[in-house]
């Protein structure tokens, strides 16, 4: 299978409000994860939160524990929402695909967001990840446990996922500067994620 993945920006900037509302509504089962990657932060460290949606709860939460979030979004609706919700915290249109800063964060999070990219613009977010990450800094990203792609629905719209293989996710890391700390596979007690947690070597 392959997807035209273009789609994906404009499909949430539609669905902004019902999507904000449906994840603000749904019991938070993905908070175990979350909390991983918090506690092998520093208090008051920086964390770049790569598709934060509307920032609930998520990015709420993560604001809530005393760190300082600069939140990027590709639907403006969706960042209205944050800068509303948290306006002391920076929050940015923009694709993660072409994301620049010229700081580093003790953070990077793509939860959530990532899985939404096809094969060879995940491999490309992998320098990205490395541009943004601050010497000793921790980087989470999730994504499906084994090479493919699905398409799922959200109101009726198509709604593109895709993987690597586990594998490559770890060979990726390791190419751009990243030691592997966490990987989990569909736990349910994390809400059904595969996720990567890694740390960015020293620089």
């Amino acid at each position: 299978m392959t997807q035209d993945t273009s789609g994906i920006v404009a499909h949430y900037e539609r669905h902004a409000l019902a999507w904000d509302c449906d994840r603000r509504a749904a019991a938070w089962t993905d908070k175990a994860p979350i909390e991983r990657f918090l506690a092998c932060l520093r208090p008051g460290a920086t964390v770049l939160d790569l598709g934060c949606g509307g920032g609930v709860p998520v990015a709420a939460h993560i604001a809530a524990q005393g760190f300082v979030v600069t939140g990027v979004d590709s639907s403006p609706t969706m960042i209205t929402l944050c800068r509303t919700r948290m306006p002391d915290h920076e929050w940015i249109v923009a694709d993660m695909r072409s994301f620049t800063s010229d700081r580093r964060f003790d953070g990077v999070l793509a939860w959530d967001s990532f899985f939404h990219l096809g094969h060879d613009d995940q491999r490309r977010m992998f320098p990205i990840f490395a541009a943004c990450t601050a010497s000793g800094g921790i980087l989470m990203f999730n994504a499906g446990p084994a090479h493919g792609e699905a398409i799922g629905s959200y109101r009726g719209d198509p709604l593109y996922h895709a993987s690597l293989d586990p594998s490559e996710y770890e060979a990726l890391l390791s190419e751009n500067g990243f030691e592997l700390i966490a990987h989990s596979i569909g736990d349910p007690a994390k809400g059904e994620r595969s996720f990567w947690i890694a740390r960015r070597s020293p620089i």
